[in-house]
């Protein structure tokens, strides 16, 4: 079926719809939609990475290192790279900063080809090897199925923010069979406030996937997790401290992965050398350390059901360590710092991928770490390592992400260690606590908030962020150049709508404006009509806005100003419009009614 035909066939339905469906029951259906396609999103990864993984390394031998662990890493970023480079031709990368940009700066509006794209170039990544996470790139993927779905039947911004939230929540909680951490993760993380109106849409997506998920996987879950050891009062100190350690792992793991990318920014026009420098990082860590061989998950696997060190040395296969079980800590304590730099040099180098995955893989060796030296040292009761390595795994994501309530149902829906909620809160909220000391944003919203292009729960902030400045100009001036006489320039007063004249050279550039209330004194005196100027009556304007701005710093402006009309230039001083004082409260007073309604 053409493209044309199907806008017809989709405008003939939605034309029936608007008749016999309410615009609820639409959206609930539109949900139960995004959260199935999610979930076959979600199955149809994960089986093409574990098709990659077993195709590459399945005659591995794992009582030694391997060369290939140099070659593997370098060639999936390389086919990455040429993918997004001569196939996508956009790039696909920072997943869901991509999303929280697409909310606050377009309208909600993901482009098409994020359906698809990041799935494939994810699975090429992890499936070479690449250290990074397949969560951000699916998170990516149902959210621009939820922003796609709701273009093909022209739903409102509003409305398209929902399906964005319902595809974001869908994934996670078909990723990892977590209904719940899927809602608390688009109350978080994405901003979206949880309203009446939007409370059953995103449950309706979130349950879809899981049940979906189920169908697909079977009741197996991502990580297995037996609880041998009930958690006891008398380990509170431990969870305290550990929670604190993991808002400091947190901090070196955003502050690690920023100083990388500002590294890997100085060479934006030179992919190749892109790919050297992070294939060659990356190749070198996996080599020495194969845990960081893709997203982890059976190292991860191998510190929760661990009993031993004969259990937790397996860890150790294919790698310089193996057999050499009396250097655990200090392996774990190694893989521990480097994760990230090998998470930094895949994306970096040209690879696909998110710090979702990462991020608990560094959790669960954090918590490992840390119980199993409080054990050596004996500093206070005995903790078991697998239930720390569990609940480190919610700390970090919790400081990573900012998203406490994430870590907590997360980790505790996913291992179903549901008798270590207490503790996994304790740990989560202590590692919240610690990171915002240093870090007021999460790794996804850093890029946004230094931008002032970040939504937050705060409904001020939230409308003026949401606001677009180019949708509040006033390009309908008047305009004079500075050697035109008052003559003519009262011929065009008679004309305007406005209370001031801009001024502009040749260029269009700005040079002042005219107050035409100052200059009531000259207006009608015939005779000075050849004596005056534009260059002579003008003045400078209070303030000059520019194109770029966000709406904070704009009505940050008005109010240090006191004006009512304020210029608006692009980068070059090009004049664009006016914005009224009036128009931007107007439109700001709709804004706030409609987020208001539930």
């Amino acid at each position: 079926m053409k493209p044309r035909a199907i806008i017809s066939f989709v405008s003939r339905i939605d034309t029936w719809r608007s008749v016999h469906v309410s615009d609820r029951m639409f959206v609930l259906f539109l949900a139960f939609l995004v959260g199935l396609l999610s979930a076959v999103a979600a199955y149809v990864l994960h089986w093409l990475i574990n098709q990659v993984v077993a195709l590459l390394t399945g005659g591995f031998d794992a009582t030694s290192f391997n060369l290939l662990y140099l070659v593997y890493p370098v060639v999936g970023i390389l086919l990455t790279m040429l993918f997004v480079r001569y196939v996508v031709k956009d790039n696909i990368s920072h997943g869901i900063t991509r999303i929280l940009y697409a909310i606050s700066q377009n309208r909600s509006r993901l482009k098409a080809h994020n359906t698809w794209s990041s799935v494939v170039a994810s699975a090429i990544t992890i499936g070479f090897g690449g250290s990074v996470g397949a969560e951000a790139p699916i998170v990516l993927t149902g959210s621009a199925i939820g922003s796609n779905l709701g273009k093909l039947f022209r739903q409102d911004s509003r409305t398209l923010m929902l399906l964005v939230g319902c595809g974001a929540a869908g994934a996670i909680a078909g990723i990892f069979k977590a209904p719940i951490a899927g809602l608390v993760f688009t109350l978080e993380v994405l901003m979206i406030d949880l309203t009446m109106a939007s409370l059953m849409p995103i449950l309706v997506s979130c349950v879809t996937a899981t049940c979906f998920t189920y169908i697909f996987s079977g009741d197996a879950a991502l990580f297995t997790f037996h609880l041998d050891d009930s958690w006891t009062v008398q380990r509170i100190p431990a969870c305290v401290l550990l929670g604190i350690f993991c808002g400091l792992v947190s901090l070196y793991f955003i502050r690690a992965m920023g100083f990388c990318e500002g590294i890997f920014a100085r060479f934006k026009d030179k992919p190749l050398v892109k790919l050297v420098i992070g294939g060659s990082v990356l190749s070198l860590l996996i080599f020495l350390f194969p845990s960081l061989f893709g997203e982890g998950y059976n190292s991860i696997d191998l510190l929760l059901n661990g009993k031993g060190e004969a259990d937790w040395g397996q860890i150790l296969n294919n790698s310089l360590f193996a057999g050499q079980e009396q250097l655990l800590v200090v392996y774990v304590g190694l893989v521990l710092l480097t994760k990230v730099f090998a998470t930094s040099a895949t994306n970096g180098g040209g690879g696909c991928g998110g710090t979702f995955a990462p991020s608990l893989f560094v959790g669960c060796f954090s918590g490992f770490l840390f119980s199993r030296l409080w054990n050596i040292y004996e500093v206070g009761v005995h903790v078991p390592e697998k239930n720390f390595a569990l609940m480190g795994m919610a700390g970090v994501m919790s400081g990573v992400m900012h998203a406490p309530l994430t870590g907590i149902f997360l980790i505790a829906e996913l291992t179903g260690g549901y008798s270590l909620f207490l503790p996994l809160m304790i740990v989560s909220v202590c590692s919240y606590l610690t990171i915002i000391i240093f870090e007021p944003h999460s790794i996804y919203g850093a890029r946004l908030a230094k931008e002032g292009k970040l939504i937050t729960h705060h409904t001020d902030h939230a409308v003026l962020t949401l606001m677009q400045l180019d949708s509040v100009i006033d390009r309908d001036y008047m305009a004079v150049e500075a050697d035109t006489e008052l003559g003519n320039i009262v011929h065009r007063i008679s004309r305007s709508h406005g209370s001031v004249i801009p001024v502009l050279d040749a260029a269009g550039c700005l040079l002042g404006e005219i107050d035409i209330k100052r200059i009531r004194h000259v207006v009608f005196r015939i005779e000075l009509y050849h004596h005056f100027t534009a260059a002579q009556l003008m003045q400078e304007p209070s303030a000059v806005l520019t194109d770029s701005q966000p709406m904070t710093q704009v009505m940050e402006t008005f109010d240090a100003t006191h004006a009512d009309h304020l210029p608006v230039v692009d980068a070059e001083g090009h004049l664009k419009g006016y914005l009224s004082r009036e128009h931007v409260f107007t439109q700001y007073r709709r804004m706030v009614a409609d987020m208001s309604e539930d």
